[in-house]
């Protein structure tokens, strides 16, 4: 997680919430201070623990509790709890929500995919499907539900799909010059969706072959063409509900981009201690701890 990139989005996202004051939260006296305890509406895998942490310090608030990413939480579980200012929790809740519902939502369908598919020698990946601006941390969340990562940008690795193949002529010649222009760091990864692409992709050498939107049956088939050298990657219309089918298919990496792109947010609610929807009043909050 680079913090410094966090920083600036995270101060990016308050700027928008805020505007030049919350006018509701102003109306608290600034100097009352709160104990707010966030707790989970939904069963999953919580993920925010390095946004809890520095929007606490940027909003000098403090954490007292937090579940580490990657927990599995039950409705009603305590997610995280913070102390401060009152008007400074209200105003810095919608923002701190919003992230840990969408990234414990990522990792909680990532954790589902991992455990449906239950084969170890099969990497559950991400794609480049990803909200812009929060490439970062939606792929952190993927890690933090059991999955790896794709390339996170373009200019991570060559990746030679479909639309590159008909502007370059072919396979063949798309690896030639990938191999020419990128550096020995560099993989090539081509995709393939023809029996006679794969051929062309395994002559030419490729480090990693996709296969594009083929059936678990034709992937056994075709992963036993490539040599062991190259790594294969099945990718194209894979959810959660078919994931399991591909188990036992000899691909070394499943990439799926409902992982990112249509994941429903892990629900859950921050109540001040005290209030209508906590029993204990927010003077005694210490007495709970």
């Amino acid at each position: 997680m680079n913090k410094i990139a966090l920083r600036e989005q995270l101060t990016a996202f308050l700027h928008e919430d805020i505007g030049f004051g919350d006018i509701s939260s102003g109306l608290i006296d600034q100097r009352e201070t709160s104990f707010a305890m966030v707790t989970a509406k939904m069963d999953g895998v919580f993920c925010g623990m390095d946004v809890v942490l520095e929007l606490a310090q940027m909003q000098r608030l403090v954490v007292e509790s937090c579940q580490p990413d990657g927990t599995v939480v039950s409705v009603g579980d305590e997610l995280f709890t913070l102390r401060g200012k009152t008007r400074t929790l209200l105003e810095t809740e919608r923002v701190l929500l919003n992230l840990v519902q969408h990234l414990s939502g990522i990792a909680t369908m990532t954790r589902r995919c991992v455990e449906q598919l239950n084969d170890p020698t099969i990497a559950v990946t991400d794609t480049r499907k990803t909200t812009p601006g929060l490439r970062m941390l939606e792929k952190h969340a993927v890690r933090s539900g059991g999955g790896k990562n794709h390339r996170l940008r373009l200019d991570d690795a060559v990746m030679i799909k479909d639309n590159h193949i008909t502007a370059l002529g072919g396979i063949t010649n798309a690896v030639a010059r990938a191999r020419m222009l990128a550096g020995h760091t560099t993989p090539i990864e081509v995709e393939v969706e023809t029996l006679e692409q794969l051929h062309e992709a395994i002559k030419a050498d490729a480090d990693i072959i996709m296969f594009d939107n083929r059936t678990p049956e034709e992937l056994k088939a075709w992963r036993a063409l490539v040599p062991s050298h190259i790594k294969t990657e099945a990718s194209g219309g894979i959810t959660v509900e078919t994931i399991a089918s591909y188990r036992g298919t000899g691909v070394d990496v499943i990439s799926i981009g409902q992982l990112t792109h249509s994941v429903t947010a892990l629900d859950c609610s921050l109540n001040l201690v005290g209030g209508i929807k906590h029993a204990v009043t927010r003077n005694d909050a210490s007495a709970i701890r």
